[in-house]
């Protein structure tokens, strides 16, 4: 985990304790490029360590493979599901990003292919994956609405912002938007909370609950922590990992103290440990603070042990 990653699981954690709540550890592990046990299981400890415990899981996603084949299965009988034969360079050939996240607005050229057409790549054993059918553009289910907890009231037309929702890859995966609607139906959870980097994404899952027969969870989304240059924080940079910053602290308190600060839930300098926080977490202290959190070195200068002594 990165600290990125820390506070986002921090905030997720004390919503669902200070709400006395039941928390769900699911490993998002479908892709095959990038899962890895071992990852996963440091992913877990990373959480122990942090004192961020769990009532349910680990759940699994690559266990629950017939549970989305029912859904697949379920969408398919309402032929709302048809083959997408475009490429990734195909599609951003065709297609400009999004200005509100970057993704590409899908134009829709395989919806468009005759049966014939269909038939005829099929029988070439092209690879393909498979597309959910978005309403037409004057139906009331095209635009989406929804009440964040943080940022507000948010709405997306799906048929134009999005397009044609990609559900299964070309390679056989589950995409990410169905596989989490699914689980999240299945698991019973109420409350979503996540980075605001996957707010673009709700519309979509809405949409989906709506098709499968799913009650819609709450949605709370928290700030970014970004590079100095808005660059959002990734694996990639090393000194911010947890392992690195084990390595180097006597405990969790100093970083779960200075997540707090930053959303004026503890004060600069302040470790603490995670139920120690939980009477101090606040929504309308993370909707006062809805922009980027800039972890630049005066941010890190919290964690320098020598500064703490």
């Amino acid at each position: 985990m990165h600290l990125g990653n820390v506070f986002s699981a921090l905030m997720g954690w004390l919503a669902v304790r200070s709400a006395g709540g039941r928390m769900v550890l699911r490993v998002e592990d479908l892709d095959p490029r990038t899962s890895d046990p071992a990852l996963a299981a440091t992913l877990i400890d990373d959480l122990a360590w942090l004192g961020l415990d769990w009532d349910e899981g680990p759940i699994y996603q690559h266990d629950r493979g017939d549970a989305y084949a029912r859904a697949l299965g379920s969408l398919d009988s309402r032929e709302l599901l048809y083959p997408c034969f475009c490429t990734r360079r195909e599609l951003h050939a065709a297609s400009a990003p999004h200005a509100s996240d970057g993704t590409y607005v899908y134009p829709g050229t395989c919806r468009c292919l005759s049966r014939e057409e269909r038939a005829a790549r099929l029988a070439e054993d092209r690879p393909h994956g498979l597309r959910l059918l978005v309403p037409h553009a004057a139906s009331p289910n095209a635009l989406i609405r929804f009440e964040d907890e943080v940022y507000g009231p948010q709405s997306q037309d799906i048929v134009h912002e999005v397009g044609d929702i990609l559900v299964q890859r070309s390679d056989g995966v589950v995409a990410y938007q169905l596989a989490v609607v699914v689980d999240d139906g299945d698991e019973g959870v109420s409350l979503v909370v996540r980075g605001r980097d996957l707010l673009a994404s709700t519309a979509r899952q809405i949409y989906l609950q709506r098709l499968l027969g799913f009650p819609q969870p709450r949605y709370l989304h928290v700030p970014m922590l970004v590079a100095p240059d808005g660059r959002r924080l990734s694996k990639r940079e090393r000194d911010l990992d947890l392992g690195a910053l084990r390595s180097r602290l006597p405990g969790p308190e100093p970083i779960l103290g200075l997540l707090a600060s930053v959303v004026r839930m503890a004060e600069p300098g302040e470790a603490l440990g995670a139920a120690e926080l939980i009477d101090r977490f606040s929504l309308e202290a993370l909707r006062a603070h809805r922009e980027d959190i800039v972890v630049d070195g005066e941010f890190l200068s919290y964690l320098d042990p020598e500064r703490r002594r």
